[in-house]
């Protein structure tokens, strides 16, 4: 059952307006690492805010003002999320390209921030890690408005959980932030609202003269001539996104979802602790013994390998026995900034992520301990063949991708990381109780992100349909009892 959520308004937060660089046009030009994501469904996340007996009138008062008035001072430093994509005007024989545009004089420039409230007393049951509809996730977060000739980049919105806490859900469009990206926009977000809060500034006119500047790490850099294109990679996934023919109207509306019925879906997180993945690394070194293979065996490799292989024996175990057949795809997306020659710095803004990916059948997968130690091989060659030029050849896999899965293959991808500390996003009301990205109920993702409990362990988010998500938790269990036990 979905959320009860009541919305009471939705505004446009705009940089602030005392401040000269709000003044400025802008324009940005799209890379071919955005390009590439420009069909792709928005990124949705979630983070909740634990506050007992938090009433509205401190909700209304308090937060909301000041998540506005430090929204406000972050556009400052991220002025195109302000603005749209929209398309660049060309000459009549050449073909429009989609831009990033910001103008003040924009009637509908900003960023949209709904405020609402929950009428179902269900922030402990939302903010837990046991199984929750997923669908009950949808009303907690804003849906960009994209149309054939615009489309919002971010958008937010602010839920209070009367007596118990608030939420705050995002939404980004996947071609113009990727996790990183989108990362440092929240981070940005929070600091300089707990600035606020330890200042004990409120006036929503002027802005304090130490709130001009970020962090190092987290003040973007827009650059886009640090991603260079020498072998014309734009054009070739432009064209893979759109005819080539320059009297045809192209259209920035996102791929439409997979048919899929949010109803019967479900969602769990699962913790690996530092001593679980431990011995999950120890279990790959004993079966490894025998061939010497030399595995690249980081938390990440060994946490997706163990959360694909419980997925496959789980749809496996609901599904019928000729499942054993079926194909599926596994990898993982590829943060490529250090990796560019010369390297970009780790504070550029923009989509700067590909993917990596191998092809496999359900059989590989099968029985945990042997399943587990294909993946770790599988998942542990794709790191060691990452380099710079591995990313030339996304167009033609992405279309063995897009044929395997027209003929029924299954995709096991990944959304977030261990690296990104969401779990740090305090607003001045203390560390997130928890953090969800909705968007894998569509894209069929698992979450990566760094426990809750900051004790260095792996969270582990899934969308599953119940009997599945059943299947999946006691396989994670008995796998990790079996990695446990003496040998």
């Amino acid at each position: 059952m979905a959320a009860k959520v009541v919305e009471q308004e939705v505004t446009k937060v705009t940089p602030l307006r005392s401040h000269s660089s709000s003044a400025q046009e802008l324009t940005l030009p799209l890379t071919y690492f955005d390009i590439l994501w420009l069909k792709f469904p928005p990124v949705e996340r979630i983070f909740f805010y634990e506050i007992t007996g938090l009433a509205s009138d401190f909700f209304n008062s308090e937060i909301v003002p000041r998540l506005k008035h430090s929204l406000s001072l972050t556009l400052l430093h991220y002025l195109p999320l302000a603005g749209s994509i929209v398309w660049r005007p060309q000459a009549q024989d050449q073909q429009q390209q989609p831009i990033i545009y910001y103008s003040p004089d924009d009637d509908d420039y900003g960023v949209s921030v709904t405020v609402a409230v929950s009428s179902n007393n269900d922030f402990s049951h939302l903010s837990s890690n046991g199984i929750r509809g997923a669908v009950e996730f949808h009303p907690l977060v804003p849906q960009l408005s994209i149309s054939d000739d615009k489309a919002e980049i971010v958008a937010a919105q602010i839920t209070l959980f009367p007596d118990q806490g608030f939420s705050i859900g995002v939404s980004s469009h996947h071609a113009i932030l990727d996790g990183k990206s989108t990362t440092m926009f929240v981070k940005s977000w929070a600091y300089l609202c707990k600035q606020l809060a330890e200042l004990g500034h409120q006036d929503q006119k002027q802005e304090p003269s130490n709130l001009n500047v970020l962090p190092e790490l987290l003040t973007p850099v827009f650059d886009r001539t640090l991603i260079k294109d020498p072998k014309g990679l734009y054009m070739r996934y432009f064209n893979m996104w759109f005819s080539s023919d320059p009297s045809s109207k192209p259209s920035l509306k996102v791929l439409p979802p997979v048919s899929v019925d949010f109803n019967k879906l479900v969602r769990a997180s699962f913790v690996l602790t530092r001593e679980d993945i431990k011995k999950l690394r120890d279990s790959i070194n004993d079966l490894n013994d025998s061939k010497q293979k030399q595995l690249h065996l980081s938390t990440y490799v060994l946490t997706l390998a163990y959360a694909y292989v419980c997925i496959v024996n789980a749809k496996r175990e609901e599904e019928a026995a000729a499942a054993a057949n079926r194909d599926f795809i596994f990898g993982f997306p590829v943060d490529y900034r250090s990796r560019l020659n010369p390297p970009a710095p780790l504070n550029y803004f923009g989509n700067c992520v590909g993917r990596v990916a191998e092809f496999a059948k359900a059989s590989d997968f099968m029985q945990l301990e042997k399943g587990f130690a294909f993946a770790v091989e599988k998942l542990s060659d794709l790191v060691k063949g990452i380099d710079a030029d591995a990313f030339e050849g996304s167009k033609e896999k992405i279309a063995q991708i897009m044929a395997k899965l027209k003929q029924g293959a299954l995709l096991l991808s990944v959304a977030g990381s261990t690296h990104f500390d969401v779990y740090g996003s305090d607003f001045g009301w203390g560390r997130p109780k928890k953090v969800e990205i909705v968007s894998i109920d569509v894209s069929g993702a698992v979450s990566l992100a760094e426990s809750g409990d900051g004790c260095g362990g792996v969270e582990v988010g899934v969308v599953l349909e119940k009997p599945q998500m059943e299947a999946f938790a006691s396989l994670f269990v008995d796998g990790l009892d079996a990695a446990r036990a003496p040998r």
